[in-house]
């Protein structure tokens, strides 16, 4: 890698001539929707650019639908409006506060192959800490709550919110009706990825004791938008008790509830005596799943009613994608040295293996989101402590994964050590987009040759 311009730098003002990336040699960029730029529809752009998702919109068009991990009223750079879209739809209007205050939500972009802007407005509004979420195979994108804010622990909300929200990829420049997804949980959510064989729709969940969440929509062929307000169950991973470690014979780890059941504590996954990880590393473990009753609690209890069935706990589920027939999902501080884990998920043959642990912050440093590649190969949004600063890698990076499992430095964030997030793919998989949550940028990165992002 090394530093770049964008290829727009003439146009970005206060940060026109500032290399804001480090790319691979071939490689160029374009910096797109930065923080407080005016969009199509009057409003800023809000900060705290998160999780995202790319579609394919009209002829030689791009469409982004892209979170903002937003608080009520929080200030971005003098921007406190955030996703408050200009007609006022929106899901809660947030009173206690001033006029014209606002949260988190969704924008969507609309480009050219050009990376030229041709539309950008808000496209969700009313909703708390957007954080990631994912998209659909009908084309829509799921956006997350990670929050369980209720009127009855902040007075500045009217309604209760931990829900996931429905946004489709094609919309007419106006925000989508906020209607909450209620049966598929209420929680902190983090992310969704959906497997397109099934329609089934896992999820992820930041706490650090939490679950991994399966949703089975009632109307077993969704098509289009709006399915997922019928309904469905929701489910929670167990993974069975009755497994060894490895060729020492040592049981998995347990955990012990207040209820007296024991479930499968992935939180200790550490080391063993040796000091190697490599009995964890690769096994696959099998799993089933159990359904939920009370899927809208009014406290933050979801996890408890899972755990008391056998759920498994899992250190700050993250970032979830699907690809390769595999869902794959990111526990940011888990591991031995708290620097996280990737886990896959075989929903063919209903097993989980931890697929990477972090082993050096250096190396890989608290991710955070996930994609899957045109080629298989998993890139994992940074989110750590940014290394050690007397460290060469000191840092936010983009890192992949490759099918060996080797860890490898793919984009490298030059302006400051905030996280990346939102890492995605455009259809065909020629451009890479990943935002930087700190100053607030979408970043469009491509091959200089225009093919395919792929290892060779």
């Amino acid at each position: 890698m090394s530093p770049a311009l964008p290829c727009n730098t003439d146009q970005l003002g206060e940060l026109a001539g500032i290399p804001l990336l480090e790319v691979p040699p071939g490689f160029g960029y374009y910096a797109l929707s930065i923080r407080n730029d005016v969009m199509s529809d009057g409003v800023l752009v809000p900060g705290d650019h998160d999780g995202m998702a790319c579609f394919p919109g009209g002829w030689n068009e791009l469409v982004l639908v892209r979170n903002h991990e937003l608080s009520v009223g929080e200030n971005e750079d003098g921007n406190l409006a955030g996703c408050l879209p200009p007609n006022g739809n929106v899901y809660d209007p947030f009173t206690g506060i001033e006029p014209g205050v606002g949260a988190g939500g969704t924008t969507s972009i609309v480009i050219n192959r050009n990376f030229e802007i041709l539309d950008q407005f808000v496209s969700l509004g009313g909703t708390i800490r957007n954080c990631a979420g994912g998209p659909t195979p009908w084309k829509s994108w799921i956006s997350c709550e990670e929050t369980v804010l209720t009127p009855a622990t902040d007075a500045q909300v009217l309604y209760k919110h931990g829900y996931n929200f429905e946004v489709p990829a094609i919309l007419p420049g106006i925000p989508v009706e906020p209607i909450p997804l209620i049966d598929m949980g209420r929680f902190r959510h983090e992310a969704t990825a959906t497997d397109p064989r099934t329609q089934y729709i896992y999820q992820t969940e930041d706490r650090g004791d939490s679950c991994i969440y399966r949703f089975v929509p009632n109307r077993r062929h969704i098509d289009g938008f709006g399915g997922l307000q019928n309904g469905g169950d929701l489910y929670a991973m167990v993974i069975d008790l009755e497994q060894d470690r490895g060729c020492d014979g040592s049981r998995i780890p347990i955990y012990t509830t207040p209820d007296g059941t024991d479930v499968v504590d992935t939180r200790g996954l550490g080391r063993d005596a040796s000091g190697s990880i490599l009995p964890w590393l690769g096994k696959r473990l099998k799993v089933r799943w159990v359904k939920l009753d009370d899927v809208d609690p009014d406290e933050d209890t979801l996890r408890y009613e899972a755990q008391a069935k056998g759920a498994a706990i899992f250190w700050r589920g993250e970032g979830m994608w699907y690809g390769r027939r595999r869902i794959y999902f990111v526990c940011s501080g888990a591991g031995d040295i708290g620097e996280g884990q990737v886990w896959e998920y075989n929903p063919r043959r209903e097993t989980v293996r931890l697929l990477v642990e972090s082993t050096d912050e250096n190396a890989l440093d608290g991710p955070d989101n996930i994609a899957v590649g045109p080629d298989g190969t998993l890139y994992l949004c940074e989110d750590g402590s940014a290394g050690d600063p007397g460290n060469a890698n000191f840092g936010q990076f983009v890192v992949g994964v490759d099918r060996s499992g080797d860890l490898f430095q793919f984009v490298y964030n030059s302006l400051d050590t905030k996280e990346f997030a939102g890492v995605c793919f455009s259809p065909g998989g020629r451009v890479m987009f990943v935002n930087s949550f700190g100053v607030g940028i979408t970043y469009g990165i491509f091959r200089l040759d225009g093919r395919r992002i792929v290892l060779s």
